[in-house]
């Protein structure tokens, strides 16, 4: 599995204290069976984030798993607030793709229900070249939440579900019905840290999905998005 959204580098945000709460969080990664997690700090105005030290950073943090036996890879990336979008440079800006290659950008939407202001950013980044993964949408509705989702689905930008949320969904919520919908294209733990909070767990959402739709859509979910969002690819449309 490839958890695509996590604060495992340490002392950068919000996310791992230190490189000790780092390495429990990679631990907490292999023992859910998460082979690949991308490291995604705040790219926002209250966190110091210095985007041309995160290779660094992740190559520090990848010998300490590597010194300690934890068979987790980690790789770049950012998760941007919409706030901060426009200010970047195009180089910053792929700095902080998914995977490092380049096409895929985690976009953090305004505190607040999703509006059409989102679905205008989406747009002017993919002027830029640039593809887009909304985060945590479970976190942004409003009275128009599904016309907004399938405004974004329309203009190419996936959507990232946070596991556990997805995990806790009963029958009769939303996330069931949107995932039959196709409005669930990956999901991420949204770690923040081994103290406290959502762990770094996909199986349990994972699980839940499987319930819900069908083989092919669980495998471009679990296995075929994440794969292309890493290589920087474009998208063959799911199932």
């Amino acid at each position: 599995m490839i958890d695509l959204h996590c604060h495992i580098l340490p002392g950068l945000d919000d996310g791992a204290l230190d490189l000790t709460d780092s390495l429990a969080m990679a631990r907490q990664a292999q023992a859910d069976g998460i082979a690949t997690v991308c490291a995604t700090p705040h790219i926002r105005h209250d966190h110091a984030v210095a985007i041309d030290e995160l290779p660094a950073r992740v190559g520090e943090l990848q010998t300490a798993l590597d010194e300690e036996g934890i068979d987790v890879r980690i790789v770049p990336g950012g998760e941007l607030a919409a706030t901060q979008a426009d200010r970047l440079s195009d180089d910053h800006l792929r700095h902080i793709a998914l995977g490092g290659a380049g096409g895929w950008l985690l976009l953090e939407p305004a505190p607040g229900p999703l509006t059409v202001d989102l679905e205008d950013l989406v747009q002017r980044l993919a002027a830029r070249g640039l593809h887009t993964v909304v985060a945590h949408p479970e976190r942004h509705a409003g009275a128009d939440f599904e016309e907004r989702l399938r405004a974004l689905r329309a203009l190419g930008c996936l959507i990232q579900w946070t596991a556990a949320f997805v995990a806790a969904a009963a029958d009769g919520e939303l996330t069931p019905r949107l995932t039959a919908e196709g409005l669930v294209d990956v999901l991420g733990s949204d770690a923040h840290s081994s103290h406290g909070g959502r762990p770094v767990h996909l199986s349990a959402g994972y699980a839940r999905l499987a319930e819900v739709c069908s083989p092919a859509r669980l495998r471009w979910i679990t296995t075929e998005a994440p794969e292309a969002i890493l290589r920087g690819r474009d998208l063959v449309p799911p199932p």
